[in-house]
């Protein structure tokens, strides 16, 4: 439940500013962000839009009594038929997410790197992964952030006739890899794919820090920037405390519950960093957060989690997958997605 926790404070924490803000729980098959609310039974989900029991994604969006600038569209239950959406189910309510009326949509995205959590992580325009200092998360951080600049580029080429046809029948375990078939297949098709990952900029947030677990952070960005061509952006970490559990159990954000905690201030500056992306996507410019820091520090659980979304981008110069982000760790060999899959 850790993304969870972090995406509904960071949800009432961008409430409090005067935004209006929407909270969508795309954990599909294994939501619990209206747990958080106390809405144990809500009386209406992203369920009732995906069978067509209601025409519109917004009307299923419920309010969240005790902040009135706050809507959560509760995610679906665990049903086979939700779990393994189908595509055309999928666009359609990609396609309505780009219709609802609201300053911010804060997406709550499951775990993992099927099609689903890479679709729903990049239809956003500030993404944001959670995770925790676990040795294998980091390569699992790596993994989705890599899997995700893949699809990313070959959604690039679905428009352009000579290229997607030549990428649907290719599978690809690097984002260079899709540079090089780009590049020779079309003349311009290399510097459209470097123009798509360089304007792709994930952001970090570490959950659940303590002095145990340690990994450099520096070393982790250099390996993002060589081998998928971004630079990991840190926004902040929340120190393991028990007054986040404590919150939970009752039903209450830890902003509100225990302000003065260490994890609501740490929540509360990230969401300051989160604000600062918003506002300058809104404005078209490309601004790092002030809580960016240059040092070693703990991060990376062992499963993705993934909330909202940033980064930015240096030269271009892929080789191949790296090994050793932890000691003893094989390389990494991921399946790419197919073009006919990508939500656009």
């Amino acid at each position: 439940m850790g993304k969870s926790v972090v995406s509904a404070n960071l949800a009432v924490a961008l409430a409090k500013t005067g935004r209006s803000v929407l909270l969508a729980d795309l954990d599909v098959g294994g939501a619990d962000a209206h747990i958080l609310f106390g809405q144990l039974n809500p009386p209406l989900t992203l369920t009732d839009f995906l069978s067509k029991r209601v025409n519109r994604l917004d009307e299923v969006a419920l309010p969240v009594t005790s902040h009135p600038n706050l809507r959560l569209i509760a995610g679906t239950g665990e049903t086979l038929a939700t779990a393994n959406m189908a595509y055309a189910r999928k666009k359609r309510l990609m396609n309505h997410f780009q219709r609802l009326d609201a300053d911010v949509v804060v997406i709550d995205i499951g775990a993992g790197t099927s099609y689903h959590a890479l679709d729903f992580f990049l239809m956003a325009d500030v993404h944001l992964a959670v995770t925790t200092p676990e040795p294998t998360a980091v390569l699992d951080l790596y993994r989705f952030i890599k899997l995700a600049a893949i699809r990313r580029v070959l959604a690039s080429f679905l428009a352009r006739s000579p290229m997607s046809e030549v990428l649907s029948n290719r599978d690809f375990t690097s984002v260079e890899e899709v540079m090089d078939v780009a590049g020779a297949t079309d003349a311009e098709g290399r510097e459209v794919a470097v123009a798509a990952v360089q304007s792709f900029r994930p952001g970090l947030i570490v959950n659940r820090t303590s002095g145990r677990s340690k990994i450099n952070v520096l070393y982790l960005r250099k390996i993002l920037k060589d081998y998928v061509g971004g630079d990991l952006m840190l926004l902040g970490e929340i120190p393991e405390d028990p007054t986040v559990s404590e919150s939970v159990r009752h039903f209450l954000p830890v902003i509100e519950f225990a302000p003065r905690s260490s994890a609501a201030e740490s929540l509360l500056g990230i969401s300051a960093a989160a604000e600062q992306l918003i506002t300058a996507c809104a404005s078209g410019q490309a601004v790092q957060p002030q809580r960016e820091k240059e040092t070693e520090t703990s991060a990376p659980q062992s499963a993705m989690d993934v909330a909202l979304h940033v980064f930015t981008t240096h030269a271009w110069k892929p080789q191949r997958s790296p090994s050793g982000l932890y000691s003893n760790q094989p390389e990494l060999s991921e399946t790419a997605p197919k073009p006919d899959e990508i939500g656009t």
